[in-house]
């Protein structure tokens, strides 16, 4: 049995356990197969539904007069979720392993599309979902437990992160965490005996033990892990149930988005929109030249802010013209879900979008923030380039918000 941590102190610390290479299993949390059964009708089905960045997942989520639930419709021939066995008609109960039965339908859509390429769902065939529904009984009771990794953020103490790793001799990818009592490891939420999953945003399912000895001790004073409580991962193990990285608890992380709500003032809003490269997301756009005093400044804007949303709609994937005019369509008044700087370096360096892990406090508080609507006919603005101050003309009219407009709605994804 060997074991690593880069730490002095926490090197005679030895978790055993038990390896069976019977199994054919790696890493047990990381190889785990969705629901290939067609057959199970009447029952969820969990698919991990995978695409490549130039495709679509390709079906359409709505929410349909007549019907209940977020409902799945028009899929793509031949495309990813057709191809995973997604029907026409299925109810959407889970996205990345939380509940989405009863949540709004643009966050619904927000979850998926802040997914990237890999979303995991659970769905239930809309007859029984329908007659469920009619005698009055919870879906939600039909789930499995699903189990969620954490997603932890580690800072060295002196020369410590407060963890070791142990590995069975020879086997790649299978690392289980021996966790130092009120060490940095345990402060950050690591659970003693878990599964490593990830370390740095990268897998370890084809490392060996030296290979992740040396990464760990490249990581510095920071190190991001992923990993499973073991327990969870003997249900997953148990229920065929595959584990991702956006599935993760992040609620232990020092990095939050944050909700701005702004009503202009006579001097505009105060802050200037930039375009500007962001790393792994190729092209972001950041908050700057924050004004003292003014509406910006006053709901908490800090200047290098990357912008997330607007008025709940995901802006990760407009073009900067696009998210000026949404912004200046809003009226009087605008809601920004913005991360700072640091925060915005630490997702990208896992290649995960800070929106994955959003929850918004108002509708978890079962109260509902109104948000400001879409006009008739767009704003224009004056500046045509890579960066605008956020002035919109009084001429602009608007007209109720999509949220609390027909119930009818329908997305592409």
């Amino acid at each position: 049995m060997k074991q690593t941590g880069g730490l002095e102190d926490t090197k005679d610390l030895i978790l055993k356990f038990t390896f069976n290479p019977k199994d054919g299993i790696d890493n047990p949390a990381l190889s785990l197969a969705e629901d290939t059964d067609r057959d199970s009708e009447g029952q969820p089905r969990f698919y991990l539904l995978s695409r490549s960045p130039s495709e679509i997942f390709g079906f359409y989520l709505r929410t349909e007069l007549g019907h209940t639930g977020h409902v799945i419709r028009q899929l793509e021939p031949g495309g990813p979720a057709q191809r995973q066995g997604l029907q026409d008609g299925d109810r959407l109960l889970q996205v990345n392993g939380e509940d989405v039965d009863s949540m709004e339908h643009l966050r619904v859509v927000q979850k998926i599309k802040a997914s990237g390429t890999q979303v995991s769902v659970t769905v239930l065939d809309g007859n029984t979902y329908e007659v469920a529904k009619a005698l009055g009984r919870d879906v939600g009771a039909m789930l499995p437990g699903i189990a969620r990794p954490l997603l932890c953020y580690i800072t060295k103490d002196k020369s410590s992160f407060g963890f070791s790793v142990s590995a069975p001799e020879g086997v790649k990818g299978t690392f289980r965490l021996s966790v130092v009592h009120d060490g940095p490891a345990d402060r950050a939420g690591v659970p003693d005996g878990c599964w490593l999953l990830e370390l740095n945003g990268a897998s370890v399912k084809n490392c060996s033990y030296i290979q992740l000895s040396r990464k760990l001790k490249q990581s510095g004073s920071q190190v991001t892990l992923l990993v499973l409580d073991a327990v969870d991962e003997e249900l997953c193990r148990h229920r065929g149930l595959r584990v991702t990285a956006a599935m993760a608890d992040a609620s232990r992380l020092p990095f939050r988005v944050r909700k701005l709500h702004m009503v202009k003032g006579p001097k505009g809003y105060g802050f200037l929109l930039q375009e500007e490269p962001s790393c792994t997301i190729g092209i972001g756009q950041f908050l700057r030249e924050v004004d003292v005093g003014l509406p910006a400044e006053q709901a908490g804007m800090r200047d290098g802010d990357r912008l997330l949303a607007v008025n709940g709609k995901s802006v990760e994937e407009l073009d900067h013209q696009q998210i000026v005019l949404l912004i200046r369509a809003s009226g009087p008044q605008v809601t920004l879900l913005v991360i700072d700087a640091q925060g915005n370096a630490f997702f990208n360096a896992i290649g995960l979008s800070p929106l994955l892990f959003y929850e918004d406090q108002d509708t978890a508080s079962g109260t509902h923030a109104s948000s400001p609507g879409l006009p008739h006919t767009p704003c224009h603005h004056r500046a045509g380039g890579p960066q605008d101050i956020i002035d919109e003309p009084e001429s602009c009219t608007t007209q109720a918000s999509p949220w609390e407009g027909p119930k009818e709605m329908s997305q592409l994804l």
